[in-house]
């Protein structure tokens, strides 16, 4: 199935077009249950498989070590942010180190002010976030609760190349906009976290991938839904889960595993598709100006200006006549974006290509 407009916004975002004919074509039945997946029971044998195969495919395609809980959340990344100091920062005898690299950090502090004290190890506001940090210009704390870091600013459009070492202070990573987007070293994690709704299914569903050290400091004087311990404990099914949201977690994650290959593949489509829109960039003589800086520039999210507000909106709307859909660049920062999640074809990137030097040829 190809698509019919390429949708390049940044979340809810793109998904594999095998996936969405797959949920299509058993959405009134699943093979050999009967009934649809909106309705099956939470608690029945046909849910357990799909949220097996879910965490299964995770497991296999991250390496996740066996000393980590793959747990199914609700709220998206941001309960994340306060259930992250909650849990592990609440009490704790030290502060919890943020590193601000844009706009999410800037929001995952604000929750964690609420649950303790923080201190902010770095922070891009003065260079508008326009870049990561060196690793030489963290101010960590030493015994700090917990590292928290943003993989991938969507906004912004930076991404760390590796993750900050923090020796042996629990690191906790924000993966939401580049989770299985590339091969990831999970046991230099204590946690990584990620929305669904951009590189894994639709909007609904968190997943928290814990290790089990990490997992033993919540507190036993929580509140349930609040509790990381509570959702581990339960297998994630304290509460319903947002089971349709974990099936198509299973079918993108086996769509990746069994049709692409894996994370190395992806990463490299992912490269040569961000790296079709750098070099449009870099050639435009400044029509189109990057917004990262050229070592932090994400494979994810292409940030970029034009010349004028006018010509900004202009180009939103003729690409979309071209049925190229989501450029608009976030409310706070203006500009364009290009999202490039994992299901974005490299014919999509391409055709955008096209239309950009076209659009400069016809108003630079």
């Amino acid at each position: 199935m190809a698509p019919q407009i390429y949708n390049f916004s940044a979340g809810p975002a793109v998904l594999p077009m095998s996936a969405v004919a797959e949920a299509q074509k058993h959405l009134a039945a699943l093979p050999g249950v009967g009934l649809s997946v909106l309705e099956i029971s939470h608690r029945s044998a046909a849910c357990g498989e799909i949220m097996r195969e879910a965490e299964a495919n995770l497991r296999a395609l991250l390496n996740i070590p066996e000393n980590y809980r793959v747990l199914f959340l609700h709220g998206g990344a941001s309960l994340q942010f306060a259930m992250i100091a909650l849990n592990f920062l609440k009490g704790a005898p030290q502060p919890a180190d943020y590193i601000l690299t844009g706009s999410w950090g800037q929001k995952a502090v604000a929750e964690a002010r609420i649950g303790g004290s923080v201190n902010i190890a770095w922070d891009g506001a003065d260079d508008r976030y326009t870049l990561v940090p060196e690793p030489s210009e963290l101010k960590l704390t030493p015994g700090a609760a917990y590292v928290h870091f943003t993989s991938n600013e969507t906004i912004q459009g930076v991404q760390f190349a590796v993750e900050p070492d923090t020796g042996d202070v629990p690191l906790i990573c924000d993966a939401s906009s580049d989770i299985l987007s590339r091969p990831l070293a999970v046991e230099n994690y204590a946690m990584i976290y990620a929305g669904a709704q951009k590189n894994m299914g639709p909007a609904g569903v968190a997943v928290a991938i814990i290790r089990d050290d990490l997992l033993a400091r919540a507190p036993d004087d929580q509140y349930a839904m609040l509790s990381y311990r509570v959702h581990a404990e339960s297998g994630s099914l304290y509460n319903t889960p947002p089971v349709f949201a974990i099936y198509m977690v299973m079918l993108v994650t086996r769509w990746l595993k069994d049709t692409i290959g894996g994370l190395e593949k992806i990463q490299q489509i992912n490269r040569e598709k961000a790296q079709l829109l750098y070099d449009v960039i870099d050639d435009s003589d400044g029509f189109y100006r990057g917004h990262a800086a050229a070592g932090s520039r994400s494979l994810m999210n292409v940030t970029l200006r034009l010349p004028s507000e006018a010509l900004e909106a202009a180009f939103v709307e003729q690409a979309e006549s071209a049925g190229m859909v989501g450029l608009k660049g976030h409310r706070s920062v203006g500009g364009l974006r290009v999202s490039l999640y994992n299901a974005m074809p490299l014919e999509g990137a391409h055709a955008l290509c096209d239309f950009m030097r076209d659009f400069q040829r016809k108003n630079a």
